[in-house]
């Protein structure tokens, strides 16, 4: 593959701007196609030019970055740049690579080129194992600790709801990562197709599922959690559709 990315900056504020172009014109293997202050003037530029990367600050008049990037092509991955905090937890459904936080520094920078390097290493010489549906959010961002985790949905082994938090129990940690959140809310975020709510505190991953007994007791991990009367007849219609 060649090394070299190619990346499109757009900012309403031409300081920032001058910021990302001056860290751009620095990194290796980084090639600027174009910068740009107007979001709408943007979004043609990166329809015609297919960048790799796009560094896309939210807050903007006209179209936010949020909105525009809904309407990037699909071989296009955004790193959100911003001031506003909150909005990482919207970034999943774009398929955002990083959320850089201003006033960015360039060790910041460099490592979200970093992981956009391994994301499209790793798409353009590993197989895909099985087909996803377009446009299906790969990742989420979660505050734990007051840092903001990126962890991979094929991650998810199950998620448990505490009051006004959840915790994630993933396959490649050693103990659940805590965030603020309501149940419903993961719900809404997580792809209806892997993952289904089974009880009013907990949501499961599917394909992690190992057994489900006479009892209507889901096998997941190290856990083993029951289906509730609430759930159990959406949950009995998944398993006679999978039952060969």
């Amino acid at each position: 593959m060649n090394s070299e990315l190619t990346c499109i900056i757009v900012d309403d504020e031409p300081l920032a701007v001058k910021l990302m172009e001056s860290f751009v014109a620095k990194t290796p293997d980084l090639k600027l196609l174009g910068s740009f202050t107007d979001s709408v003037e943007a979004i043609n530029a990166v329809k015609e030019q297919n960048p790799n990367i796009l560094f896309l600050d939210i807050q903007m008049p006209d179209l936010n970055g949020m909105e525009l990037a809904h309407m990037i092509p699909d071989k296009t991955r955004v790193i959100f740049t911003t001031a506003f905090k909150e909005y990482a937890f919207e970034s999943y459904e774009v398929k955002a690579l990083d959320f850089l936080l201003k006033p960015i520094r360039y060790n910041k920078f460099i490592a979200a080129v970093d992981k956009a390097k391994e994301w499209f290493g790793r798409t353009e010489t590993t197989p895909v194992a099985e087909p996803k549906e377009e446009g299906a959010p790969q990742h989420l961002f979660l505050k734990v600790d007051g840092e903001y985790r990126q962890i991979a949905i094929s991650n998810i082994l199950y998620v448990c709801g505490m009051k006004d938090y959840v915790m994630f129990y993933l396959t490649d940690e050693r103990k659940p990562l805590i965030t603020h959140l309501t149940m419903k809310a993961v719900e809404e975020m997580l792809p209806q197709e892997q993952f289904m709510r089974v009880h009013r505190s907990y949501i499961v991953a599917l394909n992690k599922i190992r057994k489900v007994d006479r009892n209507d007791c889901i096998y997941i991990g190290d856990e083993i959690i029951h289906v509730t009367e609430a759930f159990l007849p959406q949950f009995q219609n998944y398993l006679k559709r999978m039952i060969i």
